[in-house]
């Protein structure tokens, strides 16, 4: 057995630890242990201030430098842009910019983090001249660095440098990234891809598997609408062939922000779905189209139909508003047992008060104190769907 010498100071402790019992031997290592793992817990704060601090030092004396070179030497230098010369061959001047150290990382990051800064705010050919400065200063192979890391950050952040500064990146770097496990990697790949595919920025919905969360379509239909030049496809598409239904369910969006009407026949093939949650979607999106030749089909497939499926039929014939089935929402509104088929069988009505207004003024004259409210309520033209 080894004899491990123990220093002097030490061993009165060493001792009382040896021949205590067993439970306070456990309780005076847990001891240690818990009094180690603060201090190295407080070390690691301590770490971790001091070099925010040190950042925040650095920033402090840089983000002036930076502002002020890019302003002088990009944003109001009026010898840049000549009449011949376009202005992606715009060659500017580097030489104020190597006085920074560029030499290290952070520095070049921080370089970085500026331009997209200015380039956010500005447009058009300044916008493009600060993207020559990225350029022109090779900041992009940094951005290539990121995107080949391992680290999923790394990637998320070249992503966004890539979008901002309108760099092309090839298809088979960024579409497998469109389908990656995590969130964040997929959600930014998604939008960079739309925003940067030159051929054909919506291929993603042919390999995407994971379903597109609420927030994922926000920021998708944001970024897809805002987009400048970006060639919008026939939605139908998708709708007819994805086996994504959180893919269908964001196309019909689509269908009805562009106004796709070529897209109809595939929208009501839709109806036949056995996802009710979908079959409602494609009702709302025929009655955002206002498109008259489903409203047969919808008051046919009504009786049959969930309550949420049944609500967005009523509120299709309102929006549609062809006053040829006053009657059926006469009707709902009169014998439904829901007060939500009730209310939107009222509002529906009020839609089609150019061949209903008999009708409502008969239902005010008859009608009960509830369903007088809901018939006030709805009349009202700041109440929407």
């Amino acid at each position: 057995m080894l004899d491990i010498q123990v220093p002097d100071f030490l061993e009165p402790v060493v001792n009382t630890f040896r021949y205590a019992p067993l439970a306070i031997q456990v309780a005076m290592v847990f001891i240690i242990i818990a009094s180690l793992g603060t201090l190295l817990a407080y070390y690691s704060i301590l770490r971790s201030r001091y070099r925010g601090y040190q950042r925040d030092k650095k920033l402090a004396f840089l983000h002036p430098k930076i502002d002020n070179l890019i302003i002088e030497e990009v944003l109001t230098n009026p010898t840049l842009l000549k009449d011949d010369v376009p202005v992606a061959h715009v060659q500017l001047n580097l030489e104020p910019f190597q006085e920074l150290p560029l030499h290290k990382k952070w520095a070049r990051e921080v370089l970085t983090e500026r331009i997209i800064h200015f380039r956010r705010n500005v447009r058009g050919n300044m916008g493009e001249l600060l993207r020559n400065l990225y350029l022109q200063l090779e900041l992009d192979k940094d951005t290539m660095k990121k995107m080949r890391s391992g680290h999923w950050e790394k990637k998320v952040q070249a992503l966004v440098e890539f979008t901002s500064m309108d760099m092309s990146i090839a298809d088979v770097t960024i579409l497998p990234l469109t389908n990656s496990r995590n969130r964040e990697l997929r959600a930014a790949a998604r939008h960079a891809y739309i925003k940067l595919s030159k051929n054909e920025p919506f291929k993603f919905f042919d390999v995407v598997t994971e379903p597109l969360l609420m927030w994922d379509q926000v920021e998708l239909f944001r970024i897809i609408t805002t987009t400048q030049n970006i060639a919008i496809p026939n939605f139908a598409r998708w709708i007819t062939y994805s086996a994504n239904k959180s893919v269908v369910s964001f196309c019909l969006k689509l269908v009805v922000h562009y106004n796709q009407l070529p897209a109809v026949p595939a929208i009501v093939k839709l109806l036949e779905t056995k996802d009710h949650y979908l079959r409602a979607d494609a009702i709302n999106c025929l009655g955002k189209l206002r498109v008259p030749d489903a409203e047969d089909k919808l008051i046919v497939m009504y009786s049959s139909q969930p309550l949420h499926c049944q609500i967005e039929i009523l509120k299709a014939v309102g929006r549609i508003s062809s006053g040829r089935h006053v009657d059926f929402l006469k009707q709902e509104f009169l014998h439904s047992t829901d007060f939500d088929l009730r209310k939107n069988a009222a509002k529906s009505l009020v839609k089609n008060e150019w061949t209903a207004k008999q009708v409502l003024e008969e239902l005010l004259a008859t009608a009960n104190a509830e369903n007088l409210r809901i018939l006030k309520h709805c009349m009202n033209p700041l109440i929407k769907y």
